[in-house]
């Protein structure tokens, strides 16, 4: 199938549709853990269904009634330690289309998840920082062990703010689709080899399709 590429404005569009998600959990503050998730959940569904930004193509929309989610569990939200590099390196991220953004690795963050050590690199888009509002924007693309069974085969995507301390909250429960999963018109990120974590992750958003 021929994919189509996309503008690059709309291209950060789609990245600032995603973030905002991210950003909605500070007013569920009353709500219980899992209450905020299913929440949050519940508003992407609806702009998934209504906004202009929107992914899904227009004759999906019809019968649209929610996007596919593993369960919301806790565990899977963790507790990193973000190593800082000194010098971001700065290199051009392989995508679904010939297109080819740039990207700086911001730095590496450590974690333990049933008492084994992982690792995740952590990027910054470069036209994205230069937007007011997302220069302190973290990109976190990750493949595992569920890629192509139960989730999106070509991976999925997180969202952090750079912290003030060393410690960043990761919460795979959040991890979404690239717009790939939903439309294939799209130019997605894919998520480069060394962030493949060699584990299930059985949390965040499921594949659209069987």
């Amino acid at each position: 199938m021929i994919q189509l590429r996309i503008p690059a404005l709309i291209l950060l569009a789609v990245l600032i549709f995603n973030f905002a998600f991210s950003q909605k959990s500070a007013e569920n503050l009353s709500l219980s853990y899992e209450q905020s998730i299913l929440k949050e959940r519940a508003d992407k569904d609806e702009e998934m269904r209504t906004d202009e930004k929107s992914p899904l193509p227009e004759e999906a929309k019809k019968d649209f009634t929610g996007l596919h989610y593993f369960v919301p569990d806790e565990k899977f939200k963790v507790i990193a330690t973000l190593e800082r590099f000194d010098n971001p390196f700065h290199f051009k991220m392989k995508t679904t289309t010939e297109r080819l953004p740039e990207y700086a690795t911001f730095g590496r963050i450590n974690f333990q998840f049933n008492d084994t050590s992982y690792q995740l690199f952590v990027y910054q888009n470069i036209e994205l920082m230069k937007k007011p509002g997302f220069e302190k924007y973290l990109f976190i693309p990750f493949n595992d062990l569920t890629n192509g069974e139960s989730s999106y085969g070509g991976g999925r995507f997180m969202d952090a703010g750079i912290p003030d301390g060393d410690t960043l909250t990761i919460d795979f429960n959040k991890a979404y689709n690239p717009y790939c999963a939903y439309n294939s018109k799209y130019s997605c990120p894919i998520p480069p080899k060394e962030n493949n974590l060699e584990i299930r992750v059985e949390a965040g958003e499921k594949k659209w399709h069987d």
